[in-house]
């Protein structure tokens, strides 16, 4: 009887109070005395309309992605959920969680991005937080050099010294690496040596493993993350000079089939969908395009025919994520990520075995939700954030510092980023109970409308020609640049709150911080240590090196072990660089005026 919006309800209750009313009005004996009653009940009805009209507002009710949501919910909302999709944790679809136990029995790793000025500044803020309680970590190289492959006597760096050492440690050999590695025992630490940008990725993993090998250690001994991300790469931060898209396809794939052979225990690349959806893309958006990638990279490697579409999607089942300040959205997209990655490879690929079907997420939370008005705000919303990817049920979480809007993290805002998580996994009691929030209707039903959207744009993606494709064109960039625009307006229009930037703003800033200014001798010392490196080393074997990965890239072979070869023979990362731009050219940036 009751419609499935409530409108039926809403007028049957009109009708009734109407109806009661007139009775009353028009009984002389009573009319006096229940006038006043009456016109109270007219003014609460002219309340409780302004009330209903005020939750029904579709303006300010949908999810930052854009979804509507309604006032609340109830079984009815959360029907469509399939019975495999309750499931218990650590069984498939794996909606509820990838392992059984959950935080009982392994905590998420705290995995916080490091890494400034000298090698030598890198690796003590690195031993500071492995001391304050982290449990994995990330080295971050100089973005300008690392990202475009140029040694710092490069004339673009030269032009930019200044900014030398601002967002990472210049590393342009095996010994910068050894450097920041100083005192840290590789075996015993899950690592990230770098190389988020494609291009960039072989060296940092070369630079990383001939520091172990030269400590006589063995690959298989270690444990870590590549990254090598297209969405960083072609979409998020577009260098001046990179790799074409299909080029960085077939290098990452070099680095599925190397790890598989030499470093079983390393994860060869992580998709970071934190790179697309810091960049526009809105939730399901974020999904449908990270899996849109993996598309990409698990139909090459099977045309290689060398490993095993369960060994591939094992490699490439450590996946990074944003969560942002939509906190109930970004809690559904992770359990959503986890049923379409079970779904995708046992539907498209056959794949059955449960380590593939797995997913492993990693999340960074949003940079971009930190401000730079009233900084201690963020440890607010760091914490929200880290919260919802707890929810969501993690694997290795990084808490972005609180004065990210102004500068790399200060050593105090890094510490505070660990303290939360420690905070969260235990004083609150929510790591005792594994997806504690699963059976919300709310939930439910966002994760089912959270999954047919990026399903959607999945498939949208593949009638443009495929991921890559998108990169391309541009369209992708279109889809995120559109999201952005949005957002900003939507700021500037007040439709999109944020306390002390457009609303409950104040003349002063009682929560002031300086941002970190870094070091200033970066550059200076990243040169000598080139000098040096050029004048002690063996430029015969350089040279052969060189010369065998020039041979390499242009015969199409897997460039992995001529790249390891190379920096073990020190050469450098400008040197590197120099072969890639000879023998795969630029990417052309698809930029419209």
């Amino acid at each position: 009887m009751v419609a499935g919006d409530g409108s039926r309800s809403r007028a049957d209750a009109s009708t009734a109070h109407n109806r009661d009313s007139t009775t009353l009005l028009t009984c002389p004996d009573v009319e006096s005395d229940l006038g006043g009653v009456v016109a109270s009940q007219r003014e609460k009805s002219a309340s409780n309309e302004k009330i209903v009209r005020d939750v029904e507002s579709e303006e300010s009710r949908k999810t930052i992605s854009g979804i509507d949501l309604k006032a609340s919910y109830t079984a009815e909302d959360s029907k469509h959920m399939t019975a495999d999709s309750a499931a218990a944790p650590g069984e498939p679809p794996y909606l509820r969680g990838a392992f059984a136990g959950g935080y009982r029995t392994k905590p998420w790793r705290i995995f916080q991005l490091s890494g400034f000025g000298n090698p030598e500044d890198e690796g003590a803020r690195i031993r500071y937080l492995l001391g304050k309680g982290e449990t994995g970590f990330i080295m971050e190289h100089d973005r300008l050099t690392a990202d475009h492959l140029y040694d710092v006597d490069h004339p673009e760096v030269e032009s930019r010294w200044e900014d030398v050492g601002l967002t990472g440690a210049v590393q342009m050999s095996a010994r910068d690496t050894a450097l920041v590695l100083q005192d840290i025992d590789q075996t015993r630490y899950f690592a990230h040596p770098g190389g988020a940008v494609v291009q960039h990725a072989p060296f940092a993993l070369a630079a990383y493993w001939t520091v172990a090998k030269r400590r006589g250690l063995d690959l298989r001994q270690l444990s870590g993350t590549g990254q090598s991300d297209f969405f960083l790469t072609y979409l998020g931060c577009v260098t001046k000079q990179q790799i074409p898209a299909s080029t960085g396809l077939k290098i990452n794939c070099d680095i599925i089939e190397f790890c598989a052979d030499h470093a079983p225990n390393w994860v060869p690349i992580s998709i970071a969908g934190y790179n697309g959806a810091d960049t526009g893309l809105n939730a399901y958006q974020e999904l449908g395009a990270v899996f849109a990638c993996a598309i990409e990279h698990l139909d090459e490697m099977v045309k290689r025919r060398r490993l095993s579409p369960a060994k591939v999607a094992h490699g490439l089942g450590g996946m990074n994520f944003r969560v942002g300040m939509d906190f109930m959205e970004d809690i559904a997209k992770l359990r959503v990520a986890r049923k379409m990655w079970h779904d995708l490879l046992k539907d498209r690929y056959r794949i059955s075995d449960k380590r593939a079907l797995k997913l492993r997420i990693h999340v960074v939370t949003a940079g971009s939700a930190m401000t730079y008005r009233e900084p201690m705000n963020n440890i607010v919303r760091g914490t929200l954030m880290a919260l919802s990817s707890m929810l969501g049920g993690v694997q290795s979480l990084g808490v972005s510092g609180y004065d990210e809007a102004l500068s790399i993290p200060s050593e105090s805002a890094h510490h505070m980023s660990v303290r939360i998580q420690q905070i969260l996994l235990h004083e609150t009691g929510l790591a005792n109970v594994v997806d504690p929030l699963g059976g919300s209707h709310y939930l439910e039903s966002l994760s089912v409308r959270l999954e047919e959207e990026a399903w959607r744009f999945m498939d949208e993606i593949e009638n443009h020609g495929g991921f890559i494709a998108t990169l391309d064109s541009g369209w992708l960039h279109e889809k995120a640049s559109d999201n952005q625009v949005a957002l900003e307006n939507a700021l500037l229009d007040g439709s999109r709150k944020v306390v002390g930037v457009n609303v409950h703003e104040g003349d002063s800033d009682p929560f002031n911080v300086d941002g970190f200014s870094g070091v200033g001798d970066a550059f200076e010392r990243a040169k000598a240590r080139l000098v040096n490196l050029r004048r002690e080393r063996d430029g015969r074997a350089v040279a052969v090196a060189l010369g065998e990965l020039s041979a390499a890239c242009e015969q199409q072979r897997n460039i992995m072990p001529y790249i390891l070869d190379a920096v073990m023979s020190d050469v450098t990362l400008g040197e590197i660089g120099d072969v890639f731009r000879e023998q795969f050219g630029d990417w052309k940036v698809p930029i419209f005026f």
